[in-house]
C-alpha cells in the first residue's frame, strides 16, 4: 500500500508536470495534466490504459483498482455537466463512486526524457535492426534530452522493410506507408498527431529520409512527398500505446504496487 501523494511522486519524477507546463508557455500549446478527479486515499492496485475509456473504467472497477493512470486527459477541456446518460459524465459518477482517482499525463509524458516520443524512436529503431544515433530533439525543453519530436540516424534499412518491421514492433497492421522504397538513413519522428508543417520543414532542414507520426492530414502527406520525405503513419493510438505500456509498468513496479495495463485492442 502507498499513500496517493508517494504514487504521484514517482509519476511526477518521471515525467514532472513542469515538462508540460513549459511546453505549452514556449510553444504556444494546451495541456490538462496531473491529478484530475477524486480524493487522495491509499493506492494498493494501479490500472494503465492510453485512454479514460468505458473500458479502462469497467476495468478499474472490476479489478478494485484505487488509481488510473492515463496518458490522454480524462478531462481535457470544460465540460458544463456531470450526469447520467453522458459518456463522460458516466465515466467521472463511475470513478467517484467506486473511490478511484485519476491522474492524467499527457505532453510532459510525451515530452520526458525516456517518454512516449522518445520510445516511438526506439521502437523504430529497433524495427530498422539498429540503435538510433546522433538524436536531435525539434522541439526542446530547458532540461536536457527533454522536449517533442526527434531526428536520428539509422541504419540504411530499405523503405518497404521498414514499414514492415514496424508492424510487428508495434503490433499493429494499421501502418500505412508512403514513398518510393529508398534506404532510410535518418528518420524523423513525432508521437500522436504532431506532424503538421511545421513538423515537415524540421524533418527536411534535419536530412530526413522519412517522418514517421499518425493522423497525417491528406495536404500534409502530399507536402512531404513533394519535399522529398517518405511517409509512415501508425494509428495514433499503436504510436503511444508502445511507449505508455512500458513507462507506466517502470514507474508503478518502482511503488511496488498491483499494476494492470488494459489495452484497447481494435484501436490497434
Amino acid at each position: 500500500m502507498a499513500t496517493f501523494d508517494e504514487v504521484y511522486g514517482a509519476i511526477d519524477a518521471y515525467a514532472p508536470k513542469a515538462l508540460s507546463d513549459e511546453f505549452c508557455s514556449r510553444y504556444s500549446a494546451y495541456d490538462n495534466s496531473g491529478h484530475l478527479l477524486g480524493r487522495k486515499g491509499n493506492v494498493r492496485k494501479v490500472l494503465a490504459a492510453l485512454d479514460f475509456s468505458r473500458g479502462a473504467v469497467d476495468r478499474a472497477i472490476k479489478e478494485g483498482a484505487e488509481l488510473i493512470l492515463t496518458h490522454h486527459p480524462a478531462i481535457y477541456g470544460s465540460i458544463s455537466s456531470v450526469k447520467e446518460g453522458d459518456a463522460l459524465g458516466e465515466k467521472i459518477v463511475d470513478c467517484l463512486e467506486n473511490c478511484i482517482c485519476v491522474v492524467s499525463m499527457h505532453l510532459n509524458m510525451d515530452c520526458a526524457k525516456e517518454g512516449i516520443d522518445h520510445y516511438l524512436m526506439r521502437g523504430i529503431a529497433a524495427a530498422a535492426g539498429c540503435q538510433e544515433k546522433n538524436v536531435k530533439i525539434f522541439s526542446p525543453l530547458l532540461e536536457e534530452g527533454t522536449g517533442y519530436g526527434r531526428g536520428y540516424e539509422l541504419n540504411g534499412i530499405p523503405f518497404h522493410d521498414l514499414t514492415e518491421n514496424i508492424k510487428r514492433e508495434f503490433q499493429s497492421e494499421n501502418v500505412f506507408s508512403f514513398g518510393e522504397n529508398k534506404k532510410i538513413y535518418r528518420c524523423a519522428s513525432f508521437c500522436g498527431a504532431g506532424a503538421d508543417e511545421g513538423s515537415l520543414l524540421k524533418a527536411k532542414d534535419y536530412g530526413a529520409d522519412a517522418i514517421v507520426s499518425s493522423d497525417f492530414k491528406h495536404h500534409i502527406i502530399a507536402m512531404a512527398r513533394e519535399m522529398g520525405l517518405n511517409v509512415i503513419s501508425l494509428t495514433h493510438y499503436a504510436s503511444e500505446n508502445y511507449g505508455f505500456r512500458r513507462i507506466s509498468q517502470k514507474i508503478i513496479e518502482q511503488t511496488g504496487l498491483s499494476f494492470v495495463y488494459y489495452t484497447e485492442e481494435d484501436l490497434f
